[in-house]
């Protein structure tokens, strides 16, 4: 099989994740190859997540990496199953690959946490009010693409009510509740759905008042997906060119910290519901 011309997210991760084990090893992609019987150009090709590697010969390096981290190998073993075809391939080539990145993620963590300072997060966004976020982009899209750019949001919401949903865990800002996208009908909708959405037992919502003053990370959204090892857990953060995605041990240390800080400042459950309740009848 030729080498793929464009590796998604979770390929570059495990390509990362090899290549980790190699420095960390101190052998040279050389060594490398010749110890699980491949070409030296192959090792290369795998750790920048356009080919494939067997089971096999991943369990195979990892050993000889020494590596004795069985659950951690075979979370590895399960990044690396080529994917059935799931409900984003068919935006493929129509959206960004950074939007299917980010569907793949969430559908492969069991656990989500996210940080929201403007928005409703996006997971739990209503059509109208997704809608007026994308009609808001500079350079203007064109109709069809807000529109898909609509559908693929509402589809990210699978994650959600499938047989086994995520937990999910959105810390919102009060300013983001305030914010009146798509106007005052389409935001006391949109939070009476983020009320509704915050019921159920798989979903929390909490708030940051705007009384706490500043918090770390002002102003910057924050994905944090849980995988099968805390070792290969992601953080996404949405830039102007796209989503960034972060995986070094520094960086989720950063990232964790932030969300121990949210979850110190956030206002209970409950007392969250209460502020949406009260911003609804301001409206």
């Amino acid at each position: 099989m030729p080498p793929r011309t464009t590796p998604t997210q979770r390929q570059k991760r495990l390509g990362a994740e090899i290549k980790k084990l190699r420095m960390a090893a101190g052998m040279t992609a050389e060594r490398v190859a010749e110890l699980i019987g491949v070409d030296r150009g192959k090792i290369s090709n795998i750790e920048a997540g356009v080919r494939n590697i067997s089971p096999e010969r991943l369990r195979a390096l990892a050993a000889h990496c020494g590596c004795t981290d069985e659950p951690y190998v075979d979370a590895l073993v399960e990044l690396g199953k080529v994917p059935e075809r799931n409900w984003w391939d068919e935006y493929r080539k129509k959206l960004s690959s950074g939007l299917m990145d980010i569907a793949e993620l969430e559908w492969n963590s069991p656990r989500i946490q996210t940080i929201q300072t403007v928005h409703i997060p996006g997971l739990l966004q209503t059509e109208d009010y997704a809608r007026s976020i994308f009609d808001a982009v500079l350079p203007p899209l064109p109709r069809l693409e807000v529109e898909l750019h609509v559908a693929h949001r509402m589809d990210r919401r699978r994650v959600l009510t499938r047989e086994q949903p995520i937990t999910y865990t959105g810390y919102v800002h009060e300013a983001a509740l305030r914010m009146r996208f798509g106007g005052r009908e389409a935001t006391k909708k949109q939070l009476s759905a983020l009320i509704d959405a915050s019921e159920q037992a798989n979903i929390t919502v909490r708030i940051v008042p705007i009384e706490s003053g500043s918090f770390p990370g002002a102003g910057q959204n924050l994905l944090h997906a849980e995988a099968a090892v805390p070792q290969l857990d992601t953080v996404q953060l949405d830039s102007a060119h796209g989503p960034e995605f972060m995986h070094t041990p520094e960086q989720l240390s950063k990232y964790r910290a932030h969300l121990d800080w949210m979850d110190e400042a956030c206002l209970s459950s409950p007392a969250s519901r209460d502020v949406i309740h009260g911003i609804i009848r301001e409206l």
